[in-house]
């Protein structure tokens, strides 16, 4: 038999232990009300209380000095989004100048509360992202993971946050920040809407399928540019152009081609390469330390490359999170560890 809710199936007891002795009582269907409660929420992890984190004396306090920065909220990645924003408050000059914006599927009253307990001086808000506009859209891709709704939240994220919100950085919840993020929030954008690392080292051609590079007419769009690899993980939008540029239709229209053609196998990566490659504005590569997670398929451990680093990001299968909890880490993974506020976890150096 199936319950339609808590409340249904608490009634079926009640009414059940009427013709029992002794009867069910109050007080025990209130604590069976909170077990079942408890079970239902369990698989939300619960955080230690952060440190308040406070504004120097050198901080400003008008509109202008706001920073505005989006993440998802799913709670197969709450750990990490958790350690994300620690990292960016800790390592901020003026972090309650730092505004979030969080975007969700559904309400959910223990990640809301979850936040608002291990941060409890934080400038947040929060944003449904109705996952019918993207689901007819989504491709089955090379990972489970990379084929949720939320996943493709970030296209949408101009017409979800407030029209008075002119720039925003977009970023992924498997990373720290272990630098003044308002050192990415400066960067000069130019005449470009889309600012992030970009690598024209990599194989560019990796990221659509044979079938792409065979049809004269795909292949094209690229003519006359010079289009290099960029993470859509760590990018900051200047969401006037975008608005104005319609750029949500021109992404979503790519989509709508690889549903047809199936040209890419990359989730939502390679529609914003079709629109922007080649035509954004590059940051410094420290501020994306990425493919720590690994590949796509096997998440195999990764060392770190060269140079500085404002910005680590385990893109790919692998997560510090569970390798930690595997007692199989990678040596990269205890520099995620010192942000984890996971009450109960236990890592290896532990």
């Amino acid at each position: 038999m199936a319950f339609r809710s808590l409340d249904s199936l608490l009634l079926l007891i009640g009414l059940l232990s009427l013709s029992l002795q002794p009867p069910l009582t109050v007080l025990a269907a209130t604590n069976l009300r909170f077990t079942l409660n408890r079970k239902l929420s369990q698989n939300v992890p619960v955080f230690r209380e952060a440190p308040a984190f406070r504004n120097g004396h050198a901080c400003g306090s008008s509109t202008n000095d706001r920073i505005h920065l989006a993440m998802t909220l799913d709670s197969n990645y709450l750990r990490g989004t958790m350690a994300a924003v620690l990292s960016i408050l800790h390592n901020s000059c003026c972090p309650e100048n730092i505004i979030f914006h969080f975007l969700w599927l559904r309400f959910d009253h223990d990640i809301k509360t979850n936040i608002k307990t291990t941060f409890p001086y934080l400038n947040f808000k929060l944003y449904r992202f109705n996952s019918g506009m993207v689901q007819d859209k989504i491709s089955k891709s090379i990972r489970e993971a990379l084929d949720e709704p939320l996943n493709y939240a970030r296209i949408y994220l101009a017409d979800i946050i407030p029209v008075d919100v002119k720039r925003i950085i977009y970023l992924d919840s498997d990373l720290v920040v272990v630098d003044d993020i308002e050192k990415l929030w400066r960067v000069d954008l130019q005449d470009k809407v889309l600012a992030a690392p970009e690598y024209c080292q990599a194989n560019f051609t990796q990221y659509f399928n044979d079938y792409f590079w065979t049809d004269p007419e795909l292949r094209n769009i690229f003519e006359g540019k010079d289009p290099c690899y960029f993470n859509t993980g760590v990018m900051v939008l200047d969401v006037e152009k975008w608005r104005k540029g319609r750029y949500l239709q021109k992404v979503e229209e790519w989509m709508v081609v690889q549903k047809q053609k199936r040209i890419y196998h990359l989730g939502s990566l390679p529609p914003f390469l079709l629109v922007f490659a080649g035509n954004i504005k590059a940051v410094d590569h420290c501020w994306n330390q990425h493919g720590l997670g690994g590949d796509n398929i096997e998440g195999k451990c990764r060392s770190l490359h060269p140079g500085a680093i404002s910005l680590l990001h385990w893109s790919g299968k692998g997560k510090p999170w569970l390798r930690l909890d595997s007692r199989k880490p990678c040596v990269v993974d205890h520099l995620w560890a010192p942000y984890d506020l996971y009450r109960s976890s236990k890592h290896i150096f532990d």
